[in-house]
């Protein structure tokens, strides 16, 4: 073999991670391989030849996006399987992270075809540890439901699920839905909750917002409109607070009521924050109350 002439890549679906904004965290052994495997199946072949036209790499690509991905899989397993080299490769980040590439995996694994992880840039860890939140332990969560209901009910489970823990837990938010989502984790979590959102990672406008649900959501309510692609990191509530006598939801929001002056609904939402317990699983247990005529006398 000649002098400097790169070794032959064995066959098998080899999982690239691109970057995330900056070109400059492309590793050296991803542009190996994507130089040395005979197809790249691509999330967005437009995205990935941007990518590699910068790089002069002239590797013929397809698509492998979430509506084809299980369909395409047996091809190229199969492919593999006489001795092909195909990298798969999302628009950003590492395939099969909130994106295209675990189906293949997984296909590929079960068929016995070797399955290669290309490691490099991924936005969840990289907001994780520029956080300043517990970063030991943490879940990551993908993208929250899209519908309001399922959302609050989803971060309802996940307060109860994670209190008391050193957790973090890491989402990624879509830009026109994060002043919502923080509207629900202001409604959901304790008020001194802390969260993150990191902005535009890598990019020219990186942005971390530290603080609590409402202070982050009122700085982002400020400006004209967020733009950027989103992660939204929040720290595990504190466990449900002891309570120091036998009261129904029912008369401790009758308390507030009279104690602030404010109206039931204000009443939920500051006894869910004293409790760390969702607003919506407190009004759910109030008209269980109700219904069942349990306030004590």
């Amino acid at each position: 073999m000649a002098d400097g002439e790169q070794t032959p890549l064995p066959p098998g679906l080899y999982l690239v991670a691109t970057p995330i904004g900056n070109l400059g965290d492309i590793t050296l052994r991803a542009l190996d391989v994507l130089r040395g495997v005979d197809c790249i199946a691509c999330e967005d072949t437009r995205q990935t030849q941007k990518l590699l036209n910068h790089f002069q790499i002239t590797t013929p690509t397809e698509s492998c996006h979430e509506f084809n991905e299980a369909a395409r899989a047996a091809g190229f397993i199969e492919a593999i399987k006489a001795g092909a080299r195909i990298a798969v490769a999302s628009d950003a980040g590492m395939p099969g992270i909130s994106d295209p590439g675990s189906k293949l995996a997984a296909a590929a694994i079960e068929a016995g075809v070797p399955v290669i992880p290309i490691p490099g840039a991924n936005a969840a860890l990289s907001a994780l540890v520029a956080s300043g939140l517990p970063a030991n332990e943490f879940l990551f969560l993908g993208f929250l439901p899209e519908k309001a209901g399922a959302r609050r009910t989803r971060l309802e489970a996940l307060a109860a699920q994670t209190a008391g823990t050193e957790r973090t837990l890491v989402f990624y938010e879509a830009p026109h839905r994060i002043l919502e989502t923080l509207a629900d984790l202001e409604a959901v979590f304790p008020q001194q909750a802390r969260i993150v959102v990191a902005r535009e990672l890598t990019k020219l406008h990186e942005e971390f917002l530290r603080g609590t649900a409402e202070e982050v959501r009122r700085e982002l309510a400020s400006r004209d409109r967020v733009r950027g692609e989103i992660t939204l990191l929040v720290e595990a509530p504190a466990l449900k607070a002891a309570s120091p006598s036998a009261q129904s939801i029912r008369e401790r929001v009758a308390a507030i009521e009279a104690r602030d002056n404010v109206d039931e609904k204000e009443a939920l939402k500051r006894l869910a924050r004293e409790l760390g317990r969702g607003k919506s699983e407190l009004y759910r247990e109030l008209q269980r109350e109700r219904a069942g005529g349990k306030t004590r006398r």
